[in-house]
């Protein structure tokens, strides 16, 4: 989870109203706040640090995960012991109570006002309703690339909203809907804006970035006066031209592994898309797969990757799993800890099914005990570092790209960053040694080459050059 309480920028309206906000969630919540935090600029609010001091709060919640569920009920409780006036949004908005009302207003029935995910105008007009507007709206308040809850040098781009699958063991498409595509211009018209407001590098967000533009049927818009067909291809090879100006990353994530995800492999041999695909693959097994309703089975998976591969030595795989998901036989788990061995999975996650209230999942036959989830949970862990590490020791000697992400005065002491392999919070970073030339220094946001040296754990320990 991340929790952001305040924005970086004061108004220069010491008299302004002040918003106190957090955001709770995966990257598609926080672009969410992003966009919310943006209009509360544009029309004058301030924000606050602190609940107490203002005059309204709003929380952005997430309600996928039992523990995520907890952690949004109980920040909730606290904004409004602290505060009194609070707004609710995001996907634990959208969520029914056990008495078929909202859960929310269930469980804090003093909240103002709440709302699902991506409801930026219903959010707004609840603020005004408790907080009037301070004054008319000044663009000028407002940077172009609007207001950012991540570091300057990295942003999330998200592409679209909701999802078209019906995997039995998500609740997302009740809370955040079907499958939505972003007009393509005005994602890369957002795509432009970030990389001249200095962002080095964009992660490609939603739902499913492989469907990007089926609910348009792939539809043709229009950018810098050029027509451009909404799907990935296209995207893609839009985003590397602009990358490639600002001399910038682009990173995909939730790439579902539907075979047209083929065509952009060439992108990322010639490095104009980073090589790095974010799977979300959740088992190997064809008979879990099916019960998880997932669109792919797992043989093809394994096949599809060693394509990739093929076409991309350099590519970077990372993805997550659910181990013990109801009537996860051990043999089935034992197919899941070979494929991992096979198919040598970069960087991965795993859950122990949790039975979330409403996932259709839970209704199967052979719910596990907890215990057994978790014991799975564990060794599926256990082959997927031994991998990793594994991966991470072939390093050792290259000369890489990093991103530097923190140099404490100018990287005297060394610092840390990340290669194309690393997506933020999620993966591993480099440990920068101290600079071996006193005219070496490392800055914030800018690439430095680093001779990898060694590993420690998840991460690399890398010499600057």
């Amino acid at each position: 989870m991340t929790q952001d309480t305040s924005v970086a920028q004061p108004s220069p309206a010491t008299s302004a109203p002040k918003i106190g906000f957090v955001s709770l969630g995966c990257p598609k919540a926080l672009t969410d706040s992003e966009l919310i935090l943006t209009q509360l600029r544009a029309e004058g609010y301030d924000t606050s640090k602190t609940f107490a001091g203002a005059d309204l709060v709003i929380v952005n919640t997430c309600g996928f995960i039992d523990d995520a569920v907890k952690e949004s009920l109980d920040t909730i409780g606290e904004a409004l012991a602290e505060n009194g006036k609070v707004i609710v949004t995001g996907c634990l908005g959208a969520k029914a109570g056990d008495a078929g009302g909202n859960l929310v207003k269930q469980m804090h029935p003093s909240v103002l006002a709440v709302t699902g995910p991506h409801a930026t105008n219903e959010v707004m007009d609840a603020v005004h309703l408790h907080v009037p507007k301070p004054h008319d709206p000044f663009v000028d308040l407002v940077p172009a690339q609007g207001i950012k809850l991540t570091p300057k040098h990295y942003a999330y781009l998200k592409i679209s909203e909701g999802c078209n699958h019906r995997c039995s063991f998500c609740i997302i498409p009740s809370m955040r809907g079907d499958l939505v595509s972003r007009p393509i211009g005005d994602v890369l018209g957002e795509a432009q804006r970030l990389f001249e407001a200095g962002v080095k590098e964009l992660l490609v967000i939603s739902q499913d970035t492989s469907a990007y533009g089926v609910d348009v049927k792939y539809r043709t818009g229009f950018w810098d006066g050029k027509p451009v067909k909404t799907r990935l291809f296209d995207l893609a090879e839009k985003l590397g031209d602009l990358a490639e100006k600002h001399g910038a990353w682009v990173r995909m994530h939730y790439v579902y592994p539907y075979p047209h995800v083929d065509e952009i492999l060439p992108m990322m041999a010639s490095g104009r898309v980073l090589p790095y695909l974010d799977v979300p693959f959740q088992h190997s097994h064809p008979d879990v797969l099916k019960r998880m309703k997932r669109p792919a089975n797992g043989e093809k998976n394994l096949e599809r990757l060693l394509r990739w591969r093929e076409a991309c030595p350099e590519i970077v795989v990372r993805s997550t799993f659910i181990a013990g998901f109801p009537g996860e036989t051990e043999a089935e788990f034992e197919h899941l800890l070979q494929f991992m061995r096979e198919a040598r999975i970069d960087r991965a996650g795993c859950f122990a099914y949790s039975p979330v209230e409403g996932a259709t999942a839970n209704d199967l036959p052979g719910m596990l005990p907890a215990e057994v989830r978790e014991e799975r949970r564990a060794r599926f862990m256990q082959v997927a570092e031994e991998v990793s590490a594994a991966k991470l020791r072939e390093r050792v000697g290259a000369t890489m790209q990093v991103l530097v992400d923190s140099a404490p005065a100018l990287g005297r002491k060394g610092g840390v960053g990340r290669t194309y392999a690393d997506a933020p919070e999620i993966d591993g970073v480099v440990k920068l040694l101290p600079p071996e030339k006193a005219s070496k220094t490392l800055k914030v946001g800018e690439f430095t080459k680093a001779r990898i040296v060694g590993t420690q754990g998840h991460d690399l320990i890398g010499q600057p050059v």
